[in-house]
């Protein structure tokens, strides 16, 4: 046995009989059981939800989804861009709104600023141990954080990926290259554009996985054009539209999607 398979065994042992330790007497099976077939043990029952849900992603957004649509729309609630520091708005529409984020739409300590839903023990989603109260020191699910690594940075999650699509090109059909690429099958900006209005837990289908899809950079690359075209149609139709005018005091402010050089 070499030293680095000792200090792996070594510290497989410390690791088990602290996870024992801390075990309360209900715990998730297939969390358990992920827990016990990792290279490393988690040393935590904490760490072992984490764990758990950064090797199951396409899982979590399906469940972190879900629980924003149990949450459905806040009241009064629209997305809108901002930069102000404290406002939980984000400042392009290329990441996901989050409304539980905003002031005004906090549920507070013991709900997940994403999806809205109450968080109990380990950052789990359901109250297994029967407690009836979230956990006040929690403000994210353990899946929702794992989703929200997925919505904001899918190019990261690439092999995840490729594997949902039996590695092959979703526009050709060929096998995927080394090089392929994560691509947004409706663009951000046309999100932005035409959907704005639609209920927020619909929107979140856009950053996940319904609107994400493996491609071939050639073919990534063809599409991406397409929608630079589009985006200077848009911005010329805008152009003209205005030339002309008279001056007015108040202009309308521009559409972001059509500033934005971004799919």
């Amino acid at each position: 046995m070499s030293a680095a398979s000792e200090w792996r065994a070594e510290r497989n042992v410390a690791a088990r009989a602290r996870l024992d330790r801390a075990l309360p007497a209900i715990f998730p099976a297939p969390v358990l059981r992920h827990a016990l077939s990792r290279p490393l043990i988690p040393p935590t029952p904490r760490l072992a939800v984490e764990s758990y849900w950064r090797a199951h992603l396409l899982r979590a957004d399906r469940l972190a989804r879900a629980l924003a649509t149990r949450s459905g729309t806040p009241e009064n609630w629209s997305w809108r861009l901002g930069t102000e520091k404290g406002s939980g708005l984000a400042a392009t529409f290329r990441m996901p709104p989050s409304p539980f984020r905003e002031p005004a739409h906090d549920r507070g300590k013991g709900h997940c600023c994403i999806c809205g839903q109450p968080v109990y023990r380990f950052g789990w989603h359901r109250d297994l141990w029967g407690s009836g109260v979230p956990n006040k020191n929690a403000r994210w699910h353990a899946a929702c954080v794992a989703a929200w690594k997925l919505w904001v940075a899918p190019s990261d999650q690439v092999k995840a990926l490729k594997a949902r699509q039996r590695h092959r090109c979703a526009a050709s059909g060929k096998r995927l290259f080394r090089t392929a690429e994560v691509d947004h099958r409706v663009p951000l900006y046309r999100v932005w554009r035409e959907h704005r209005d639609d209920p927020w837990p619909t929107l979140l289908a856009f950053w996940g996985t319904p609107n994400l899809q493996v491609v071939n950079r050639v073919v990534h690359v063809e599409k991406c054009g397409l929608e630079a075209g589009e985006r200077a149609s848009s911005r010329q139709a805008m152009r003209l539209g205005t030339a002309g005018l008279p001056d007015r005091t108040e202009e309308a402010a521009p559409d972001p999607a059509l500033l934005d050089g971004s799919a």
